[in-house]
């Protein structure tokens, strides 16, 4: 089912997404904003690289 280069996504996913929590609360708002918007970046970033992996065994 997962793959370690799945948690290593998830993993970034999770970081970014902390991060970004951080910054907006300690009044870093355009520093948050901006690296909350990598979480979906990233996801579709392994989601694209998981499907393409998935058709490339298919054949």
């Amino acid at each position: 089912m997962f793959k370690v280069s799945d948690f290593f996504i998830m993993l970034a996913v999770l970081i970014s997404f902390f991060l970004s929590g951080y910054l907006w609360f300690n009044g870093y708002k355009e520093q948050g904003i901006f690296t909350a918007l990598w979480v979906p970046s990233i996801l579709a970033f392994g989601i694209y690289f998981k499907v393409s992996a998935i058709l490339a065994r298919r054949g």
